[in-house]
């Protein structure tokens, strides 16, 4: 491991567990520090989350939009669900979706309950989402239950997958004709508009959703998520509901400026490419090795399954994170790849296997 220790220093190993492990991009922080010792208005009022609002809007081709920013992606799904819903209705989400599985039960503890779908390679299907709401309204004691009030997916899926335009198409089609407003998580947003399966741009996910986010904590930012309101649909006094939640920063300057930096000379979606350039150099020195994919995916997110004595000797050489047991002799691990993945880390990574 002599290469890893020059590389890396106290570390001491390499590291594919996430695609927000490292600081934020040069670029961004070199704008913080310019703007460091400006006197600034609080709360998102400055010059700089203003024009990174325009910006977006325009990325959006979304003129009326709502923009606003929040500190991290379960702030944002907690904030933008818990008041998007009316108390007695909660939110339609896959049983492998993020909400349902590795936020904390963050939804519960705001009144709202999650119910869950079933799903498809990380996905909801058109014709389940229909069922499902077909056979709630088909239920004569329905006002006894949860009334589902909002549909949550996320795109990339907690799988890495993708939903098509076709499909987003199918599941909007269903939203409006029982009036449920639809949700996307966008936490890797980046990674899956850059994907080389994607058939969607950032206007296609404006016009075919109710809200959106565009993740930027795991995109290379330090912090920070911009949420889209795409049919002046913003919840009454945002803001408020935002601040009573413990959500609003002071110093909303500091997310403002990442993502006007991002929005500026197509950074947001350079970041993106890269990871997913190195993401595929992984997937193919996995196939190579001779290991099978849990699944496919054409994102940063890699999922291998591995067998215990090699996960047990990756460990404390390759960090990566634990995401199911396959069997009694194999594990499912997930390799990420970011903005600050460089390609000798792929290839140590390489030797390591």
């Amino acid at each position: 491991m002599g290469t890893s220790l020059k590389l890396y220093g106290e570390y001491k190993m390499i590291s594919f567990e996430s695609d927000y492990i490292t600081g934020a991009h040069p670029e961004i922080l070199k704008r913080i520090c310019e703007i460091n010792s400006e006197v600034l208005a609080g709360y998102g009022t400055d010059s700089y989350c203003e024009s990174a609002r325009q910006k977006i809007k325009e990325a959006c081709g979304c003129p009326e939009a709502q923009v606003e920013f929040l500190s991290g992606g379960t702030q944002t799904n907690s904030v933008v669900i818990s008041t998007m819903l009316k108390d007695y209705e909660g939110v339609i989400a896959a049983n492998t979706g993020h909400i349902n599985t590795h936020e904390a039960g963050a939804i519960e503890f705001t009144g709202h309950k999650v119910l869950a779908v079933e799903q498809k390679n990380g996905k909801i299907e058109a014709e389940t989402l229909s069922k499902y709401l077909a056979d709630f309204y088909a239920d004569e004691n329905h006002e006894h239950a949860v009334i589902p009030g909002l549909v949550y997916i996320s795109y990339p899926t907690e799988y890495g997958t993708l939903y098509s335009k076709a499909e987003l198409k199918a599941i909007k089609e269903v939203c409006e004709k029982y009036s449920v407003p639809l949700y996307l998580d966008g936490a890797r947003l980046g990674y899956g508009l850059m994907s080389k399966e994607c058939d969607m741009t950032l206007k296609d996910i404006a016009m075919l959703t109710d809200v959106f986010y565009i993740g930027g904590t795991k995109m290379g930012a330090l912090i920070g998520e911009a949420v889209v309101f795409t049919k002046n649909n913003r919840p009454d006094h945002f803001i408020t509901s935002v601040k009573k939640r413990g959500a609003l920063l002071a110093k909303g300057w500091i997310v403002g400026v990442q993502f006007d930096t991002f929005f500026t000379d197509g950074l947001y979606f350079k970041t993106a490419k890269h990871a997913l350039e190195l993401a595929e150099l992984l997937r193919d020195i996995f196939i190579k090795k001779g290991y099978r994919l849990f699944i496919e995916s054409p994102t940063n997110q890699q999922f291998v399954i591995m067998p215990n004595d090699k996960t047990a000797y990756l460990k404390d050489k390759a960090a990566s994170c634990f995401w199911e047991k396959y069997g009694e002799d194999h594990t499912v691990l997930r390799f990420a790849t970011s903005w600050s993945t460089k390609e000798e880390d792929v290839l140590m990574l390489e030797e390591l296997l």
